[in-house]
């Protein structure tokens, strides 16, 4: 098995544990409570946007691992 191979796959296996993790804290730093007819939001906004940048370095690591796995070795 080719080298670039394995390390596309690893990417893409990287990346999908770290958007799990940034969906997982998004889900988590967003909470909202119905108290007595009262909608009371208790949302973490740092939480949530370190949820989402860990979103963005997985779609990154996907792209990588998909070109890694793709590309045509010459």
């Amino acid at each position: 098995m080719n080298t670039s191979k394995i390390i596309g796959a690893i990417l893409i296996i990287i990346s999908l544990g770290i958007g799990y993790i940034g969906s997982t804290k998004i889900a988590d730093n967003s909470k909202s409570v119905n108290l007595l007819g009262l909608k009371i939001d208790a949302s973490n906004e740092s939480g949530k946007q370190e949820g989402y940048l860990y979103l963005g370095l997985a779609v990154v690591l996907f792209a990588g691992g998909i070109y890694t796995l793709t590309k045509l070795k010459k």
